[in-house]
């Protein structure tokens, strides 16, 4: 039987701040893809949103691209909205009613640790909803602009950063009830007006819309995967939307 090493080290030491936040992030990513619930907003309603505009050629445009073209990258900003947005925020705010967030806040994670790895935890997420995504769209046809891939990869990432500040602000300054209502409310709109899915082109009042973070985040994909551009006006209004929902989000966050 081998002996237990007691001796202690002449310099202890805690695990690296990127360790923690490693593990934190991996441990939310698998409460995340158990989770029956979060798992049909983040992957299984972007499918059938996906499915029901290829069957239906809602966005087929005469000479222009096709439906599958023009719904791909709407679906992945949809996807990015689900796990940014309401999986953190709804995981959030019923963690803060059971003091789970206050209790993390207080070990060697610290609070910045902890919101850092729930940054991760939606980054992992997405990653298997792109997969996902990109997979099943390929088999209906999707042929993305190759120049485009590394563009659309910033705008996913930025747009994580975007949401899951929006979610965990949301989280941080309501109750648990409310939070479960206005994200998924909030997901709702934007992902049926909010230029995410469809074009911006194709509402009325499209001047306001495309301010949303919503919007930058669907046009920004949109260009990158169908023209091989970048929408540098996109990513700006999406830059700045990160920033002041993170600003809010340090300002107001409630740990319990």
């Amino acid at each position: 039987m081998t002996k237990l090493d007691l001796t202690p080290v002449d310099k202890p030491h805690s695990a690296t701040l990127f360790s923690k936040v490693l593990a934190q992030g991996r441990y939310e990513t698998r409460i995340t893809i158990t989770n029956g619930e979060q798992l049909l907003v983040s992957i299984i309603l972007p499918l059938l949103a996906l499915g029901a505009l290829h069957f239906t050629s809602l966005l087929d445009e005469p000479g222009g691209p096709s439906t599958i073209t023009i719904a791909t990258p709407g679906i992945l900003a949809l996807a990015v909205l689900s796990s940014g947005l309401t999986g953190q925020g709804i995981a959030t705010g019923f963690d803060r009613r059971y003091g789970v967030l206050q209790y993390l806040a207080t070990t060697p994670l610290g609070p910045s640790g902890l919101l850092l790895g729930k940054v991760v935890a939606v980054l992992m997420v997405q990653a298997t909803q792109v997969i996902v995504i990109s997979g099943v769209a390929l088999l209906l046809g999707w042929s993305p602009a190759g120049s485009g891939i590394g563009i659309a990869v910033l705008f996913i990432i930025l747009g994580a950063w975007t949401f899951t500040a929006l979610g965990l602000l949301i989280a941080g300054t309501v109750r648990p009830e409310a939070t479960l209502a206005l994200t998924n409310l909030l997901w709702v709109m934007l992902g049926a007006i909010g230029g995410v899915v469809f074009p911006v082109a194709n509402f009325a009042g499209s001047m306001v819309i495309d301010y949303l973070p919503s919007a930058s985040l669907g046009n920004g994909l949109r260009s990158a995967l169908v023209n091989g551009t970048f929408d540098g006006g996109a990513f700006i209004i999406l830059l700045l939307w990160a920033i002041v929902l993170s600003l809010g989000t340090i300002r107001w966050f409630k740990w319990r």
